[in-house]
């Protein structure tokens, strides 16, 4: 299996090219963008040395169906995906704030947690929880968005005082976040799951709020099978969840947090093979849809002329 971890396009009328920790983003003349989602798979914001064939796929697909299944809540950045990994739409001015909504304890939160934090990013966490315990009700504890490095945990009360967000932007974004949280959770319940956090990208377009980015993927978000979720907690077990939790867990585990002096550990083919199967276990799980591979003889010379026949059309 084939996996493409770099791309060096060049579309009709391309003007620059950006180079994320996941996706490669190329600017056209005429104000749109040309979202190639990679086989790079990334941890404690370091890429991994290994790409993970069809893993953009996953992300590019589930995330189009999520925008389209959203854009009644929220216009978005979308216009067509001319290719199994590509997403193409309109170029927004990016809000420089993530907004993370989490509905349970679990991850950065249940980390802060144990460390005897009880407030994040401004919002107080109840005495008395577990990890992966449900929470009265959503948080949302933004983070900066880092051109590199770390995304750092901000407060709303930070993000308004610094003037970071227009507070009309700020609220409109909060209003987004948890309208889209709630229809991401009714869907993932509709199919056995539970959505436990996620995080929504904004940019400004025409002086109007857009949802950009992706939502609702295995990289963007945390989803636990909801059948014996009530029996783990109760046994103080961990949740089954399809997530990128497992990827952390094992770096964690091979001594790896991407802190200063710590080494990557080598990835075995038969790992990488895992971390394939559980996206697309989540895609199939997530859409109700089998899973179709893409032809990945030669991925470049693929997307390139899908593409080009897009812009060219």
């Amino acid at each position: 299996m084939k996996a493409i971890t770099s791309s060096t396009f060049n579309f009709p009328g391309q003007v620059s090219v950006y180079n994320g920790k996941v996706r490669d983003v190329y600017t056209l003349e005429n104000g749109l963008l040309v979202m190639v989602a990679s086989d790079r798979i990334s941890a404690f914001d370091h890429i991994l040395p290994k790409g993970i064939p069809f893993k953009g796929q996953v992300l590019n697909q589930v995330a189009t169906m999520f925008l389209d299944a959203t854009k009644d809540i929220v216009p978005n950045w979308l216009i067509a995906t001319p290719d199994p990994s590509v997403a193409v739409g309109y170029a927004c001015e990016p809000v420089r704030v993530e907004m993370v909504i989490r509905g349970y304890m679990s991850g950065h939160a249940a980390r802060e947690y144990k460390l005897g934090k009880r407030i994040l990013c401004g919002v107080t966490m109840p005495e008395g929880m577990k990890e992966n315990d449900k929470f009265p009700e959503p948080i949302i504890t933004p983070a900066t968005k880092a051109e590199e490095g770390h995304d750092e945990d901000i407060s709303r009360e930070d993000i308004l005082a610094k003037g970071v967000v227009p507070e009309h932007i700020y609220l409109q974004m909060e209003k987004y976040t948890r309208a889209l949280f709630q229809r991401g959770t009714e869907m993932a319940a509709e199919r056995g799951l539970i959505l436990v956090d996620t995080k929504y990208e904004f940019g400004i377009r025409n002086g109007e709020v857009i949802l950009i980015d992706e939502i609702h993927t295995p990289d963007s978000s945390r989803y636990f099978y909801a059948e014996g979720y009530e029996e783990r907690q109760e046994r103080g077990e961990p949740q089954k969840q399809l997530s990128k939790e497992f990827v952390r867990q094992w770096l964690i585990e091979n001594g790896f947090q991407g802190l200063e002096g710590q080494q990557m550990p080598f990835m075995p083919d038969e790992f990488v093979n895992t971390i394939t199967e559980r996206y697309i276990e989540l895609y199939e799980r997530i859409t109700g849809k089998k899973f179709e591979k893409s032809d990945t003889t030669d991925i470049q010379a693929r997307i390139q002329k899908n593409v080009e026949n897009y812009i060219n059309s």
